[in-house]
């Protein structure tokens, strides 16, 4: 069997059996992909926490496509969100767009580097950052190619024209400045989820997409 090590984000988990773990993640070097983590007790779930960026050593298995993960560890403890329950929220949010958006096995030039970025942007923000999950779908989709112009957005933003244009025509920082109340935060953050849906040529349904709108209440 061969091994490497690369970097992960983990964007899920599924518990396997009493001591075991398949684990979604996005990587440069394999894309989204599931891996199994065995001793997942003795490893500490607070590893798997979504949007953590781990390291770990990846084990082929020649007989199944469920390779392992092993030798894991925390690239970085990520302490301005994990310390913050908004922060906290957002990730749950976030990691499900990355599962439900990139079909298993995506490996888009540059992704995994993108949201590496964005994950220590959203960790270094101390005021300021309730609007980023929409900034994030925004960028998600230049990320994957889309190159959202208001134009092409525009059919998806319904009532929504003005604040949508705003968005786009809008810098990182201006963006997170944009005086958005949480009613149009979780009807631009939907607008923007149809227009992947329909880029992706997929019906993306995101579960947490209700605890986004708790939030923004």
């Amino acid at each position: 069997m061969n091994s490497l090590t690369a970097e992960f984000i983990v964007l899920a988990t599924t518990k396997v059996g009493d001591n075991a773990l398949v684990v979604q993640t996005l990587s440069r070097e394999f894309g989204r992909r599931g891996f199994l983590v065995r001793s997942a007790r003795k490893t500490g779930t607070t590893l798997f926490l979504p949007l953590n960026i781990l390291e770990a050593e990846v084990v082929e298995n020649s007989k199944s496509e469920l390779w392992t993960l092993r030798s894991i560890s925390l690239k970085d403890g990520l302490p301005g969100i994990r310390s913050h329950l908004m922060k906290n929220t957002m990730t749950l949010f976030l990691s499900e767009v990355l599962l439900r958006t990139l079909r298993d096995g995506a490996n888009e030039d540059g992704l995994f580097e993108w949201c590496v970025g964005s994950i220590l942007t959203l960790n270094a923000l101390e005021a300021d950052f309730a609007n980023f999950p929409v900034r994030f779908l925004l960028e998600l989709a230049g990320a994957l190619g889309f190159r959202p112009t208001f134009d092409d957005i525009a059919p998806f933003a319904a009532e929504h024209l003005a604040p949508m244009k705003a968005l786009v025509s809008a810098g990182f920082e201006e963006s997170m400045l944009l005086p958005l109340s949480g009613a149009t935060r979780n009807a631009l953050c939907e607008s923007l989820l149809l227009y992947l849906s329909f880029h992706t040529d997929s019906n993306i349904q995101v579960k947490s997409l209700s605890v986004l709108r708790e939030l923004y209440r």
